[in-house]
């Protein structure tokens, strides 16, 4: 390997918006997110299917997939 090419590798500091610090080895020392892990709805478990003009219901329904709150298609019609 070449010398002085290299830029520094130390440790840095990775911050998020929702507070959380990680301290990691960089080229950088300080990060500034604004989303991580911690907060990131699909890692949180709190992620929501966002429905536009009932495309969820048309899928459950073409399907007959049971959703969480709701029979399946299939299950209405025998009832």
């Amino acid at each position: 390997m070449k010398d002085k090419i290299h830029p520094k590798y130390t440790v840095g500091t990775i911050t998020c918006a929702c507070g959380n610090t990680i301290v990691t080895r960089s080229t950088v020392e300080n990060l500034k997110l604004d989303i991580c892990s911690n907060c990131h709805p699909f890692f949180t478990g709190k992620q929501k299917l966002v429905d536009s003009a009932g495309r969820v219901e048309k899928f459950m329904k073409k399907y007959g997939l049971q959703d969480k709150n709701n029979k399946t298609s299939k299950e209405e019609k025998e009832s």
